[in-house]
């Protein structure tokens, strides 16, 4: 008996260290459902202020994405879910499906986990999370430092992280900051984790990416560039 006990408990570390690196899509149906939260049963492959997506299927071939959600609450047995417009794909040519999510409609929790951004002072703290993150797509900081660029924005605000999101599809943004590393979700940006990291002292700004500096402009408003690389990111994900 006390074989079978140690064998449950690790395997729910194991499930649940897995859904921390990497992120584990986790779906499960709606149990319960109103205008602004559902309920669904509680699991530890989900952490509280974690995003996912709710699919309503319309027959047996044919489902649509029709909300987002975000989890506000989990007691073990069950978790509610904040209902949320799903932003990602949307597309401003077509009318919105304007179906709300009911009870049997299947959520997808941590989804899109496994696409990050990433957010490093210097580029050994980039080679040292990406190599130990393998299992995560990492999107580039050229690609966002070009975006920035164009914008002259040295100065990513949430916002801009956002629409970075969900121009190349991605969930999580990941934060270095001194000595740690934060996952940080795209849509609520709520921490989902936390991690220790090598620190080092090199910094450049905004981030560590091949483009090099990225000019402000006079003729840009809120163009003003970083001053602290810490300061600066600590404030934006609240730390």
């Amino acid at each position: 008996m006390k074989k079978l006990c140690l064998l449950f408990c690790l395997c729910v570390f194991s499930a649940f260290a897995q859904a921390q690196t990497p992120f584990v899509a986790y779906k499960t149906p709606v149990l319960e459902s109103n205008d602004k939260h559902l309920v669904i049963a509680d699991s530890p492959l989900f952490v509280l202020g974690a995003s996912g997506i709710v699919r309503h299927a319309f027959d047996e071939k044919t489902s649509s994405i029709i909300a987002r959600v975000d989890v506000i609450a989990k007691d073990g047995v069950n978790a509610t879910l904040r209902v949320e417009k799903f932003e990602m794909l949307s597309q401003m040519a077509f009318p919105e499906a304007g179906i709300k999510p009911m009870k049997g409609d299947e959520v997808t929790l941590n989804y899109l986990y496994d696409r990050a951004l990433i957010v490093t002072p210097n580029q050994e703290t980039y080679r040292d999370v990406t190599k130990r993150y393998s299992m995560i797509t990492w999107v580039h900081p050229d690609l966002i430092a070009t975006h920035l660029a164009k914008l002259y924005r040295p100065n990513p605000d949430k916002k801009l992280f956002q629409e970075m999101c969900y121009q190349n599809t991605a969930s999580l943004i990941f934060f270095a900051i001194q000595s740690k590393g934060y996952f940080v979700d795209c849509h609520n940006f709520n921490t989902i984790y936390t991690t220790d990291i090598q620190e080092n002292a090199n910094t450049m700004l905004p981030f560590y990416s091949r483009i090099g500096k990225v000019e402000s402009s006079w003729f840009s408003w809120g163009s003003s560039e970083i001053k602290d690389y810490t300061s600066y990111y600590s404030s934006l994900i609240g730390k």
